[in-house]
């Protein structure tokens, strides 16, 4: 192989002759259901001792490198390009392997802003990679948003000067942000109404308080009250006018979300004053949530599957609601594509199998 002025030397060495040479790239050991990690490092002289190990991971021959003019090793080729992409709230771990990690700095739950179209300029450039969320997932404290990795065990710098250049473009028509950034969530005190005849006379026990709750504990918010009613418009109105004059930061009320005569629930945040965004999402499940403002408070009408399935329309929308995004028409409009979400759907926004 060979790069630059003077050309990148690669040498191969059979690893019993490798004593005393520098590992020119990270070693990674598998162990099948134990342990995937590097070995060795970057840089390691390799001593005696370490032929064996060298050979219980199959490796008969390692590499030698010299950089030639022009070309950076997969490591800082890595790290530039995070550095590059860096910005408030985000902390970058050392290069590993050829890739970087960039994570939340932050104490509290965030909404990932990511802009597509620089991921896939950069992608665009090859022998590069940046891997992200989509943009509004759920970052944790201290999780991952991205990663900027190498493919080669060395390339051309002008790829990484092209990445510099791009978040730099985009800074500059940003008023400094840059392409991939953090939300913090704001810690809400919500006030929860659940109406239903069935929960309100105790015949069947309340499932949606801890539903709820375990949501919005999740993203480090608090139902601060929860109230019950009958199937009664009129109650259902003075109960979610009692949470509005509370000044609690947002108002859920559960049950009674159908179409049946008796559920009576999206009628009565109508009649409660509130602007209705939307009645009902394009998103399974979850598809009968009611989304509306009461004045500046949000309100929400949510259906029964939040009390069963492990994501729904309700973990969509909470967390931008948290952020202090106001919802729209279009918002729920667009939760169509992407919004089909079953049994055996791997969740690539938050990372996890829902199951």
């Amino acid at each position: 192989m060979s790069g630059g002025k003077h050309g990148t030397v690669l040498k191969e060495v059979p690893v019993r002759e490798a004593i005393g040479l520098v590992l020119a790239h990270d070693l990674t050991q598998i162990i099948p259901g134990q342990f995937k990690g590097r070995l060795f490092k970057k840089g390691h002289v390799v001593a005696e001792a370490d032929i064996p190990k060298l050979l219980d991971i199959g490796k008969e021959h390692i590499y030698i490198l010299e950089l030639g003019d022009g070309e950076l090793h997969e490591d800082d080729a890595a790290g530039r390009m995070a550095a590059a992409l860096q910005g408030d709230g985000l902390l970058l771990t050392e290069p590993h392997e050829g890739k970087v990690a960039i994570k939340s700095a932050l104490d509290v739950p965030a909404l990932a802003v990511i802009e597509p179209s620089i991921v896939h300029a950069i992608n665009e450039l090859g022998e590069i990679a940046l891997a992200t969320l989509r943009t509004d997932a759920v970052v944790l404290p201290g999780g991952q948003l991205a990663a900027t990795r190498v493919i080669p065990l060395f390339v051309p710098e002008k790829k990484v000067a092209a990445v510099e250049q791009l978040v730099r473009d985009y800074r500059s028509r940003h008023e400094g942000r840059g392409p991939i950034g953090l939300k913090p969530l704001r810690k809400f005190r919500i006030g929860l109404l659940t109406t239903g005849g069935e929960v309100f006379s105790g015949r069947i026990e309340d499932k949606f308080g801890p539903a709820v709750s375990r949501i919005v504990e999740s993203l480090g918010s608090e139902v601060a009250e929860q109230r019950f009613a009958p199937d009664d418009r009129q109650t259902i109105v003075k109960e979610i006018h009692y949470l509005k004059q509370q000044s609690y930061d947002m108002i859920v009320v559960t049950g009674g979300m159908s179409v049946d005569p008796d559920d009576r629930t999206p009628a009565a945040i109508k009649d409660a004053g509130a602007e209705i965004v939307s009645y009902g999402t394009p998103m399974l499940p979850g598809s009968m949530l009611l989304m509306g403002y009461l004045e500046e408070t949000p309100i929400m009408g949510l259906p029964g599957c939040v009390m069963h399935d492990p994501y729904t329309s309700f973990n969509v929308l909470l967390p931008r609601i948290l952020a202090g995004e106001t919802i729209t028409r279009e918002d729920i409009v667009t939760m169509g594509y992407g919004g089909l979400h079953t049994a055996a759907t791997w969740d690539t926004g938050i990372g996890r199998q829902r199951s």
